[in-house]
């Protein structure tokens, strides 16, 4: 099977980041082309040591590659935990010989120790999307499966704001437990495009926003960057953006559409954030 190149991200100091143009600001935060017809890719950061992976079997299963130049490890999940959000059609995670169908926007989380890890789409024409994030792990956590009943659901914003929104927290303090590792999915309501806004920061978690269910002829803005110095990512269809510790992360659609929101760092608390005054953005 053919494998997509892997990447490495480097972190960026903010301020050298003032001074980037836009190739550098898509070389280094933007992720495409994460899905390709029975191929994997994976982003590894170097923040928090974040890894993002996206896997698409068609003709045949996937078996979660060892990324043992990134881990030196005998198996991916040796010292790591990972959340999975399936974006695409219906499909199966087997872990260690246990299999687990995942729906879109079902979660399954997958605690160190787990060894072999198989990805399979329930049908080849019309496949699963396996979304992933994966962080360092210091003790081994249950696998759990969460359907969209099971998530923590937190209504936020208004319709005069244009960010009228659903929270579905998956993996987090008072839900899926896990080391390290916080990851949900966020839903705009029809007519509203803005996304985590007014804006934030939070020094002690890096993140990364994966954009989904995006008409292929809409963008999403995700601006990013320090409160005073912000830049923005044109960003489309099932691409991510990497978010520093110390950069907002938000952005504003030209159609409603969801994402996909993984933290790694310090602490777990969704709510540890570092409101940003709008009138200090620049």
């Amino acid at each position: 099977m053919k494998k997509l190149k892997n990447e490495i991200r480097y972190t960026a100091n903010p301020t050298d980041f003032k001074n980037y143009a836009t190739k550098r600001l898509r070389d280094d935060f933007l992720i495409e082309d994460l899905f390709e017809d029975n191929q994997s890719k994976a982003v590894y950061s170097l923040y928090d040591r974040f890894v993002v992976i996206g896997i698409k079997p068609t003709q045949q299963p996937i078996k979660l590659d060892t990324y043992n130049e990134w881990t030196k490890s005998d198996y991916f999940l040796e010292r790591r935990e990972l959340g999975i959000i399936n974006v695409g059609s219906s499909g199966i995670v087997m872990v260690d010989e246990i299999d687990y169908q995942l729906e879109k926007k079902e979660c399954l989380y997958i605690g160190s120790g787990k060894r072999d890890i198989v990805f399979k789409s329930n049908s080849p024409q019309d496949p699963a999307e396996f979304y992933v994030n994966s962080a360092p792990a210091h003790k081994e956590y249950p696998t759990v499966k969460a359907s969209l009943a099971d998530a923590n659901k937190v209504e936020l914003g208004d319709q005069e704001t244009s960010n009228q929104r659903t929270i579905y927290q998956y993996i987090h303090e008072s839900g899926i437990q896990s080391c390290q590792l916080v990851m949900g999915f966020t839903e705009l309501k029809t007519g509203n495009v803005w996304n985590t806004f007014p804006p934030h920061t939070h020094k002690r978690r890096m993140e990364v926003y994966f954009y989904f269910d995006l008409d292929p002829d809409q963008i999403t803005m995700h601006f990013m960057g320090a409160p005073e110095e912000t830049r923005h990512l044109v960003v489309k269809n099932k691409q991510a953006a990497i978010s520093p510790e110390w950069s907002i992360h938000a952005g504003a659609g030209t159609k409603s559409y969801a994402f996909i929101w993984g933290m790694a760092g310090e602490n777990q608390s969704f709510s540890d954030m570092d409101a940003i005054d709008l009138k200090t953005i620049k």
